[in-house]
């Protein structure tokens, strides 16, 4: 199983595949929940192909054996509007961007395969790549247990801490009635 992790950019065919609703009038965040969820599905598509045709891209891609399998939103946390503006979720440190990693999701039939710590690896170079110097991410607190996909779609802290993640502060912000919390990883130079 070859599993390659690669920035958006330029590959918005491969994040339509299965980010972008199939049926006319159909919704769906088209990963903008947290950039501007105030647009329609066609401007959702049009703000993402921008994004995906400009450096550094809205994420990261995992292809399982040359397949798009999965996607990741990482990008500078002043990109996300619904992040800066939140009641829920704390903005630490007006002096620093951190980047942010906001959402994670596996194609149907890719899952419980792992994917999504190659995504947040994927994720955390990307990051670096571009010049980040702090990546953070909201993952909900799963207590040990299984969350639904649905809960399950920011990330658990378990698999944050498994990629050198620390815990900051606990948020205002719950996924599946679970507390989520705010992770960082210093990426140094």
């Amino acid at each position: 199983m070859a599993v390659d992790v690669l920035p958006a950019t330029g590959r918005f065919d491969d994040f339509a595949t299965f980010m972008v609703p199939r049926k006319p009038g159909a919704g769906g965040c088209v990963c903008m929940s947290y950039r501007d969820a105030r647009l329609d599905t066609a401007g959702r598509v049009a703000h993402m192909r921008a994004e995906c045709s400009t450096e550094p891209g809205p994420g990261v891609l995992a292809y399982l054996d040359g397949d798009v399998a999965g996607w990741c939103s990482v990008a500078p946390k002043a990109t996300y509007r619904r992040l800066m503006n939140s009641r829920t979720i704390p903005h630490l440190d007006e002096d620093r961007d951190p980047w942010s990693i906001v959402c994670f999701v596996v194609r149907g039939g890719f899952r419980k395969r792992g994917l999504m710590h190659d995504l947040l690896d994927g994720a955390v170079e990307h990051a670096r790549a571009s010049g980040a110097a702090l990546v953070e991410g909201y993952p909900v607190d799963t207590g040990g247990e299984r969350v639904d996909v649905i809960s399950g779609y920011v990330g658990t802290v378990e698999l944050f801490e498994k990629h050198g993640f620390s815990r900051v502060r606990a948020t205002d912000a719950h996924s599946g009635a679970r507390v989520r919390w705010l992770m960082r990883r210093e990426l140094g130079t």
